[in-house]
């Protein structure tokens, strides 16, 4: 599938569009497509997915085929672990040929009578698509919130039920997202609606039986840049509004005993201070880069609470980024990245600190759900690129891990079947870039092996060496699977970030070339057999690495891209964009536009030869809006001087996340991979 059908091509009209400023002018023949409510575009659309649909024809049953092989590895009638809370234990269950969860607890034992709180397969029968979020049970346990979106634009209605008889209240609250908090008088609760760019910008409180329209607004966001939150402390003693920039953050904390109190504010923002608190006791435990650029962690009276009264608790070290912490009666966990890996380590407020042990060089760790401060058991979750997901109850008094639970994989998966490995590339400005890989253990490493590259590298995301089951599919059809944890990402500690941002951008695009060249230099593979992916941010570094070394793939998935970054960033109406600029730069300002405009995937698209590339997108993204990738491809149709095949896929039901429901979504993973397999000859 190197060659373009006969079958033509949908060609987009062109009608061009002047879009100047700072004395340069850029015309954009592409630019009507961002109307949805535009026939023409809705048929645009349709028309690139029928020519998808056709030059895809011939894989259809290899497609049905790795569908069902993917779905017959995950295990339908599955349940999650159990942890309590407040006298409950909670569960969360799958049954077999049902796409959704149920949602259930059992009363102060796991023998007690179980009691459902949502089955969203019955909630999600009406809709194309559904999704459950936030789901808050109130303090006295009677009432559970939760949120629904049924467009997928992640815009939710606040629903409630009363748990005891089963019946759904009246109240609804539209336009939010997702999450509701509940006071202590268990009918007053907290929620965040958002802005028309899909911002969450003001936080309103509802008491139960109240019509929504006397909600009174409690908090408003009025900085662009930010984005407000509302949550409630591990404790319960506190409601918490918070405000968040790409590099600032300022928390307002009432308590949650008197809901018609004032919000005080912990330390008021101040550009480039970021923080986060949690409270245990008559103290607030705040994790701060305040002089500490890979962090600290510093305590204050609970009443006394701006800088000038932090203490510090643990220091600052350069080689160590923390990341996240846990407050619990005995001790204090931290969630540490040493040498790209997260470690979890255990500070008791007395005694010596120490990492829990996993076994493995390169895994991905995280504390899981810990509702209680009273205990010396700390639930944690593990896996690694040849180890499925564990959960575990550390004891930290004696250092043993208890396996509760191991995602079990369908079939005749052995984790001995697969290899790892922790690579170091040289990138061009003498940087060690790190390479997470798997392959089967039959690879052989000759040039002649198929690889698939997967990278991101942006907001300080870090990529995890994790299992994957559906990666199976590709590992034993011989590829090799590396995921590059290029700059842009945290994985080496906030520099990492810091370097690949900003006028630092092309980093993050220079990394992941570089390791391409690494790995054909090392014979992983070749370049008639190298694939690139990537979605979102991710999408963008698939955009810019294709313009800059079109020659080193074979075939590129860019999924929900962000490609027209010029354009979109000097656009404050289309959500996100006012809070990235501290990611990318604010374009309005002459310096970030002309180095934006460099690397651009859209503005960069030049006549010359790229690979077979497959493009994916969903009409009602609200992340990256569906035009962007559909103006990349109408563009790509119009330069570029090669026969290779480009496809771009519209979901036209689902969003930034694709299809609602457990397996649904696996149908576009199976066409992702059809997609790749056909160009190198594999047929099944």
């Amino acid at each position: 599938m190197t060659k373009q059908p006969n079958s033509n091509p949908p060609i987009a009209k062109k009608v061009n569009k002047k879009l100047s400023i700072h004395g340069d002018t850029r015309i954009d023949p592409y630019y009507w497509l961002n109307k949805r409510e535009n026939p023409e575009v809705i048929a645009y659309l349709e028309a690139e997915n029928a020519y998808k649909d056709a030059n895809l024809a011939h894989t259809k049953d290899f497609q049905n085929q790795l569908f069902e092989e993917i779905k017959g590895r995950i295990k339908q009638d599955d349940q999650s672990v159990p942890y309590k809370e407040n006298g409950y234990f909670y569960i969360t269950r799958y049954e077999k040929g049902q796409e959704y969860p149920i949602y259930s607890r059992r009363k102060e034992t796991l023998e007690a009578t179980d009691e459902i709180l949502l089955n969203v397969n019955e909630l999600a029968k009406p809709y194309d698509y559904y999704d459950v979020s936030g789901l808050s049970v109130s303090p006295n346990n009677q009432l559970l919130a939760y949120g629904e979106d049924t467009v997928s634009r992640r815009i939710y209605t606040i629903r409630f039920k009363d748990l005891e008889t089963g019946e759904m209240l009246e109240d609804k609250i539209p336009n939010v997202t997702g999450s509701a908090v509940w006071a202590n008088d268990n009918k007053t609760l907290f929620y965040t609606i958002k802005d028309e760019a899909l911002r969450p910008y003001k936080v309103f409180k509802h008491v139960l039986g109240t019509p929504v329209s006397e909600d009174v607004e409690i908090f408003h966001e009025e900085d662009a840049t930010f984005l407000a939150f509302a949550y409630k402390s591990k404790s319960k003693k506190y409601i918490v509004i918070g405000s968040y920039a790409r590099l600032t953050n300022e928390y307002r904390v009432l308590d949650a005993n008197k809901p018609d109190g004032e919000f005080r504010v912990i330390q008021e923002r101040i550009r480039g201070l970021e923080y986060s608190v949690a409270h245990f006791e008559d103290k607030f435990y705040i994790r701060t880069n305040w002089d500490a650029q890979n962090f600290k962690i510093m305590m204050t009276d609970e009443f006394k609470t701006s800088r000038e009264n932090w203490e510090e608790v643990i220091p600052h070290r350069p080689d160590v980024l923390i990341e996240d912490m846990d407050v619990f009666k005995d001790f204090l966990v931290l969630s540490e990245r040493v040498k790209g890996i997260t470690q979890i380590k255990i500070r008791p407020w007395s005694g010596e600190e120490h990492y829990i042990d996993f076994g493995e060089d390169a895994f991905m760790a995280y504390v899981s759900v810990n509702p209680d401060f009273d205990t010396s058991l700390l639930r944690v979750a593990y896996n690694s690129m040849t180890t499925p997901n564990s959960t575990f109850d550390y004891d930290t008094n004696n250092r043993s891990l208890k396996l509760l639970k191991q995602q079990e994989v369908i079939g005749d998966f052995d984790s001995a079947n697969y290899r790892t490995e922790r690579l170091f590339a040289t990138a061009r400005d003498g940087v060690q870039v790190p390479i997470s890989i798997v392959y089967h253990k039959d690879f052989k490493k000759d040039g002649q092996a198929p690889l698939l590259m997967y990278g991101y590298g942006s907001y300080g995301s870090s990529m995890e060496p994790y299992f994957s089951s559906v990666r199976l599919s590709m590992l034993d059809r011989g590829f090799a699977y590396a995921i590059i944890h290029v700059r842009g990402g945290e994985e080496l500690g906030r520099h990492w970030y810091d370097t690949g941002k900003l006028l630092n951008k092309k980093n993050t695009f220079h990394d992941f070339i570089d390791c391409a060249e690494f790995l054909l230099s090392q014979n992983y593979t070749s370049s008639d057999k190298l694939f690139a992916m990537g979605g979102s941010a991710g999408g963008l570094l698939m955009g810019a690495i294709v313009n800059m070394r079109p020659d080193l793939w074979k075939g590129i998935i860019s999924a929900v891209p962000f490609v027209d970054v010029v354009t979109t960033m000097l656009d404050d109406s289309i959500p996100l964009t006012t809070g990235e600029y501290d990611e990318w730069g604010n374009p309005n300002e002459e310096k970030y536009y002309h180095y934006i405009k460099s690397y651009s995937p859209y503005d960069n698209i030049e006549s010359k030869d790229y690979p077979s590339m497959l493009i994916t997108t969903g009409l009602h993204d609200s992340q990256v809006q569906y035009w962007e990738p559909a103006k990349y491809v109408a563009k790509l149709r119009e330069v570029k001087t090669d026969d290779n095949i480009l496809l771009l896929h519209t979901n036209m039901t689902a969003g930034h996340g694709g299809k609602s429901g457990r397996f649904e979504r696996l149908h576009e993973v199976a066409m992702e991979y059809a997609f790749i397999f056909d160009l190198i000859g594999i047929k099944k």
